[in-house]
């Protein structure tokens, strides 16, 4: 038997931008631009043989995982962060009204000023997620920056929790953890999807 089919074999996508996010706003349920509709339909790729497929709930999710072809069932711990009363909202408009706010949680994990999630709690929230993934074999998740961040500081156990805010994720890239030999291990961290199934067919 295969030994990649004992552990967990975690391939995280993150959604393209929408318009919103590149403009700098903090998401709501917000679809997918038809650009990005269109690139997604014009990728062909292969997903693993007895891989189970998941998406966070979020439209803009949901939409990328029916673009490639996927079957996804809604997993709702892949959910974006709740940005609470700042959904909607740009940061040039929380750097004018509500400047202190804004420093302080880009600052502090543990902080939501905007009554919503704190990063803390998505990283627990999806913390839980992984460990219950760790032998269910080859797994793609179509979900969203935050959490991908999320899962990689929660991988790398040793890492203090404010490393969360040192990492970047772009849009459609992929993430490949690993649960081997007793722990999580990151074997690659935003690399983009085209690269990447163009090299490892994502397989």
């Amino acid at each position: 038997m295969n030994s990649d089919s004992l552990h967990g074999r975690l391939t995280l996508i993150s959604h393209p931008a929408t318009r919103e996010q590149k403009a700098g706003v903090f998401p709501q349920d917000e679809s997918l631009d038809e650009q990005s509709l269109r690139e997604l339909a014009t990728i062909a790729w292969t997903v693993p043989r007895n891989a189970r497929v998941f998406a966070a709930p979020e439209l803009r999710t949901r939409q990328t995982a029916d673009a490639l072809g996927l079957n996804a069932m809604e997993a709702s711990e892949l959910r974006d962060c709740d940005f609470g009363r700042w959904h909607g909202h740009s940061l040039e408009e929380l750097q004018s009204e509500e400047l202190q706010s804004l420093v302080d949680w880009l600052n502090d994990i543990s902080l939501a000023p905007h009554a919503g999630e704190s990063y803390y709690k998505l990283m627990t929230r999806v913390g839980a997620w992984l460990d219950s993934q760790r032998d269910a074999g080859p797994v793609i998740a179509i979900t969203h920056a935050s959490v991908i961040r999320a899962a990689v500081v929660y991988a790398m156990q040793d890492s203090p929790h404010q490393s969360f805010l040192r990492l970047e994720v772009s849009p459609f890239t992929v993430t490949d953890i690993r649960f081997t030999s007793g722990s999580w291990r990151v074997r690659s961290m935003g690399v983009p999807f085209e690269r990447a199934n163009a090299i490892r067919g994502i397989r």
